[in-house]
């Protein structure tokens, strides 16, 4: 799953300035030709202290490209929004797929409009919380003090309150995809133990996507700015994929794909 940021305030650093459509288009073209799967279309930053936008604001950002992508790719398409408005007007533009990082949570007709459109929902687990947001110049935001009673059972326990609003609103299980969430409202340790124990959201029984790259846990680790996080979140990946990952999320594609496809010739 390629990245294609329509914000001009992304905590990566690939977001558009002054979004120009015209270079996501470039950017998409380059990630199906690198050989992408899937194309995940945002229009809000869900970076720490991020400004929430509009639905309208959201709207103007990723209907016109996602029609464009549309017509111009087979490659699939998902929509990065907790907005039911922008969900619907998304899926009538051309996505094929819901991506919620709220996990339905967050907008109650969220669900009834992925079920009424028989699209697949990724579901994330989310805690963050702007109280709990640090920032720092050279590296970005991060999560701290954050308190869960045993991670991974606090994580995949409110995944299953996702997975069972998805059910009551009629999305069929094998529509269902989780994504614990790395880095929303979780320290740079949690993050790390997250992937390193992936495999305990795996025997829920639902396909994972992990979504690492360039992210703040790999930037405090590596001490290193979002544009030079390239080989940890290769490291990530490689783990994540060994821990039962199926879906990776990334900016870096071309260079991510070759570490998927090595991973993958050599564990499966």
């Amino acid at each position: 799953m390629g990245i294609l940021n329509l914000t001009p305030d992304s905590f990566s650093g690939d977001g558009l300035a002054n979004l120009d459509k015209e270079a996501a288009f470039q950017q998409a073209r380059e990630f199906v030709e690198a050989g992408v799967d899937i194309l995940d279309v945002g229009g809000e930053s869900t970076r720490p202290g991020a400004a929430p936008v509009s639905a309208q604001q959201e709207l103007d950002r990723v209907l016109p490209v996602i029609t464009r992508l549309a017509a111009e790719f087979e490659t699939l398409i998902s929509i990065d929004t907790y907005k039911s408005l922008v969900a619907r007007e998304a899926i009538k533009a051309g996505a094929s797929i819901l991506n919620d990082v709220w996990g339905l949570k967050a907008d109650p007709e969220l669900a009834q409009t992925a079920a009424k459109n028989n699209v697949p929902v990724i579901l994330m687990h989310n805690r963050s919380n702007p109280n709990n947001a640090a920032i720092k110049e050279h590296l970005g935001g991060r999560y701290i003090g954050m308190e869960y009673d045993d991670l991974l059972e606090d994580v995949k326990y409110e995944l299953r309150e996702s997975v069972d609003l998805a059910k009551e609103a009629g999305i069929p299980e094998e529509m269902i995809i989780l994504d614990p969430g790395i880095g929303f409202g979780k320290t740079i340790e949690q993050n790390l133990e997250l992937i390193n124990r992936l495999g305990e959201i795996r025997i829920l029984g639902y396909p994972v996507l992990l979504g690492p790259s360039r992210k703040s846990f790999i930037g405090y680790t590596l001490d290193l700015p979002p544009d030079d996080r390239v080989e940890g979140t290769a490291a990530a990946v490689s783990v994540g994929i060994t821990r039962g990952a199926d879906i990776i999320r990334v900016h870096d594609v071309s260079t991510m794909i070759r570490t998927v496809r090595m991973t993958d010739a050599l564990i499966r």
